[in-house]
């Protein structure tokens, strides 16, 4: 298959449906009955975006986009992208597990939130890998971001003391996401490998990976991951999750890791909004003014790279 011709304007009304997906997400996992466990339901609807995957590429096997099957590999190669994909595949399997859990015990609000610390990873590395240093702009805002998340996490105290360990845990899900992403996009840009075929990769291993967590783990994991598999909610989940995964790798073929989580910022928005009326939440004041902190300080983090970015380019 022919590398797909990037447009800014097709990865923003990607990045834009993203931002819808990423807002119902928090809400239909916490509306699966109460008597399933996380790792259960991580597992259960890692199966049904496998499922969901394998049509998608099976028809776009059949329409001769062979993507990665089509190139000639040596041994090294398959070797260093199998061990890329053995390795984001257990991250994003465990990061499904930690998005579950970190959604049902810090609240759908606050963990949509600290997963906004996800453009900050993602800088991180990007400046640890790319050597770009920071401007004193940079330093501020993101000073400014911890500092909001902090706020959140300790539910308004400021005190070490009163940090929520599932906050903490939720802040897990972004760190373990920007690793894998970025050693995704270095894929998509150097390979004809399709994001069908990144998604249906993904999840077959994350589904491997939690299968296999959840039987050494548990008892009767077995049965708890089959009668997992049966609820509407995990099914639901595996197909929103997987229109998602696919929407967000064929943004990101078109513009940058950082832009495209910049431009789905604003999601929590979202799932604050709809949790009221379907979970029953109440949200506190300190929600909405850390939600509006976060947003403001990663447009502005955006805002300097691009024109940072322009600066280099003229």
């Amino acid at each position: 298959m022919s590398r797909v011709s990037p447009s800014v304007g097709t990865g923003i009304a990607l990045s834009l449906v993203s931002l819808a997906l990423l807002g119902i997400m928090p809400i239909i996992s916490n509306l699966r009955p109460a008597v399933m466990g996380a790792l259960p339901f991580a597992f259960a609807l890692s199966v049904w975006q496998l499922i969901f995957a394998l049509p998608c590429f099976a028809v776009e096997y059949r329409s001769r986009t062979r993507g990665i099957f089509a190139m000639s590999l040596s041994s090294r190669q398959r070797r260093r992208m199998g061990g890329v994909a053995m390795f984001t595949g257990s991250l994003f399997g465990l990061s499904t597990y930690l998005y579950v859990i970190g959604v049902e015990q810090a609240g759908a609000a606050n963990a949509a939130i600290a997963i906004q610390a996800y453009p900050l990873f993602a800088i991180l590395w990007e400046s640890l890998f790319l050597k770009r240093r920071k401007t004193p702009a940079e330093l501020t805002l993101t000073a400014l971001l911890l500092t909001a998340l902090y706020y959140l996490g300790t539910d308004g105290t400021l005190r070490m003391s009163g940090l929520s360990p599932w906050f903490l845990l939720a802040l897990g899900v972004p760190f373990l996401w920007s690793i894998a992403h970025v050693l995704i996009k270095e894929e998509l840009s150097s390979t004809p490998i399709t994001p069908i075929q990144v998604t249906l990769i993904r999840v077959a291993i994350s589904s491997v990976f939690l299968g296999a967590v959840l039987v050494l783990v548990l008892p009767s994991g077995a049965m708890l991951g089959f009668a997992a598999l049966m609820q509407p909610m995990a099914v639901l989940m595996g197909l929103v999750y997987f229109l998602e995964l696919i929407v967000w790798f064929y943004a990101v073929r078109h513009i940058d890791v950082s832009l495209a989580s910049s431009i789905t910022t604003p999601w929590p928005a979202l799932t604050l909004a709809l949790s009221v009326p379907l979970l029953g939440d109440r949200i506190e004041p300190r929600q909405v003014a850390v939600l509006v902190v976060v947003v403001a300080c990663i447009y502005g983090l955006t805002l300097v790279g691009l024109r940072r970015a322009k600066r280099i380019n003229v």
